[in-house]
C-alpha cells in the first residue's frame, strides 16, 4: 500500500456475521445522550422531554360556563318548565376574557358566554336555547341542578399534578397540555449530531457539472432525511477523496467537532480505494466488515473513541436500506425515542422472486392490485426504493418466493 492509501489489493470479504447479529452489536454500542436543551414550545414536537412536569396552577383557574347561556341560582330554576318558565332579570352580561362585576342573587342571571367564568352567587348555567328574552327579563323553560354545564377548576389540570415526566415524547397533545400550564419553554434531550462523510473520487456535488465517470452524491441527501426523521441533526462534511490521508484528516476534523455518530457513504468494501476499514483500524477498531444481507454486505461498525462509525455501502439502495436497518435504532436508541413501530401488510406475491443463497434478502416491492410486485433493479439504482412501497424480507437458505405464495410487505 502506498502512503496515500492507493495501489492496495482487493481484499475479499473472509466471512460475514448474520443480521441479526450486526443488529445486536449496533444494538449494545447505543448509549442514550446525557446532554439536554431548552426548546421553545413552537419546536418542541417531536421532542424528548428531559425534566418531568408538575403544574404549578389549576387548568383552567376558574369555574366557567361549559355554553353559552345565563349564569344562574339553580333553586330558582327548580320548578321551571315549557308551561311554567321561571323569570329571573338580567343583571349583566359576561364575555369571555371578562370577570363579572357583581354577584347573581336569588330571582337574577346574567348573561354568559362559552368558556366566560362563572359569576359570584351562580351555580350553574342555563343554554340559551331554553330561554326566552324580553329586555332585562329572561323566561327559563328548564330546571338545572347545581354545577350544570360549568367548567369546574382544576377539572383539566390540578395544581401539583404530575402532567409529563422525563422520557415522555413531546406529541401536539402534549406541547397543548405545556402551553395550558404557561410554561414557554422546556428542557428536552439534544438530538445525536450525526457527522455524513461522502467518499469517492467520482462523487460530485449535485448542481455541478459531472466530468467522464462522474456521478452526483445520492446518499448523503438520502441519509441526512432518514437522520432528521429519527430525531437526529446531520451535518454534512466536503466529499472526501480516495486516500488514507484525506479520509483519516476528515475523521479526525469530524471526531474533535463533537460528532455522536460518524457515517461513512462508500468506502466500506474490498476495492483497493475502499479505505473505511483502514481508517478504523488505524484510529479505533472495527467490530464488523460485512454483513449476509442483500442489499448492503458492504457494511462495516466500529468505534473511533466513543464514537459509533458506520461504513455504508456506495451504493444508493445498498446504504439507505442499511440506515433503515441499523442506523435507524441506533440513532432513536441514542435520541430517547421509543423503536419505530412498523406496519405491514400480508398480500400474495405477484411472481416469483429469486433470493440470494446463503444471504437474508431485504427485497423491495410495490404493491399492484392487492399483490407484492418487485420495485429491486439493482443496488445501485435509488428507484429500487423510492419507487417502492415497502419490502419483504427473505431468509437466509430460502431460495425463491412462489407466485402466489403469502409475503409479509413492511411498508416504508
Amino acid at each position: 500500500m502506498s502512503g496515500d492509501g492507493r495501489g492496495t489489493k482487493m481484499r475479499p470479504f473472509r466471512e460475514t456475521i448474520p443480521i441479526d447479529e450486526a443488529l445486536r452489536i449496533v444494538g449494545e454500542a447505543a448509549r442514550p445522550l446525557d446532554r439536554t436543551v431548552r426548546v421553545g414550545l413552537a419546536e418542541a414536537n417531536g421532542r424528548v422531554l428531559a425534566a418531568g412536569m408538575v403544574a404549578a396552577r389549576d387548568v383552567p383557574p376558574f369555574d366557567r360556563a361549559a355554553m353559552d347561556g345565563y349564569a344562574v341560582v339553580a333553586a330558582d330554576t327548580s320548578a321551571a318548565s315549557p308551561q311554567t318558565p321561571a323569570r329571573l332579570r338580567c343583571v349583566g352580561t359576561v364575555h369571555t376574557g371578562e370577570v363579572a362585576t357583581r354577584r347573581v342573587g336569588g330571582g337574577e342571571c346574567i348573561q354568559i358566554a362559552t368558556g366566560a367564568p362563572l359569576p359570584d352567587g351562580a351555580d350553574a348555567v342555563v343554554m340559551v336555547e331554553q330561554t326566552d328574552r324580553r329586555g332585562d327579563e329572561v323566561e327559563v323553560f328548564t330546571s338545572v341542578h347545581a354545577r350544570q354545564h360549568i367548567g369546574r377548576r382544576g377539572a383539566d389540570i390540578e395544581a401539583g399534578q404530575t402532567v409529563l415526566r422525563p422520557g415522555d415524547l413531546l406529541t401536539p397533545s402534549r406541547v397543548g397540555s405545556i402551553a395550558a400550564l404557561g410554561i414557554a419553554e422546556v428542557e428536552v434531550y439534544d438530538r445525536p449530531r450525526v457527522g455524513i462523510v461522502s467518499t469517492g473520487d467520482e462523487i460530485v456535488e449535485p448542481g455541478q457539472p459531472l466530468a467522464p465517470g462522474q456521478i452526483y452524491d445520492i446518499n448523503r441527501f438520502t441519509l441526512g432525511a432518514v437522520i432528521a426523521e429519527h430525531g437526529g441533526s446531520a451535518a454534512a462534511y466536503p466529499i472526501t477523496g480516495d486516500s488514507i490521508a484525506a479520509l483519516g484528516a476528515a475523521v479526525d476534523a469530524i471526531i474533535a467537532g463533537g460528532t455522536d455518530i460518524l457515517v461513512f457513504s462508500g468506502g466500506s468494501s474490498v476495492g483497493e480505494r475502499d479505505l473505511t476499514r483502514d481508517v478504523l483500524h488505524q484510529r479505533g477498531d472495527v467490530a464488523f466488515h460485512g454483513i449476509a444481507v442483500k442489499p448492503g454486505k458492504p457494511t462495516a461498525f466500529g468505534h473511533i473513541g466513543s464514537t459509533p462509525v458506520l461504513g455504508m455501502p456506495g451504493y444508493p439502495t445498498s446504504c439507505l436500506s442499511n440506515a433503515y436497518l441499523l442506523l435507524v435504532p441506533l440513532l432513536r436508541r441514542m435520541a430517547h425515542l421509543p423503536p419505530l413501530r412498523t406496519r405491514t401488510v400480508t398480500v400474495p406475491a405477484a411472481h416469483r422472486i429469486v433470493s440470494v443463497a446463503g444471504r437474508h434478502q431485504f427485497y423491495s416491492v410495490r404493491v399492484v392490485d392487492g399483490a407484492a410486485a418487485g420495485a429491486f433493479k439493482a443496488s445501485g439504482d435509488i428507484t429500487s426504493m423510492s419507487q417502492a412501497d415497502g419490502y419483504i424480507e427473505i431468509p437466509m437458505g430460502v431460495d425463491a418466493v412462489d407466485e402466489g405464495e403469502q409475503v409479509e410487505v413492511t411498508l416504508f
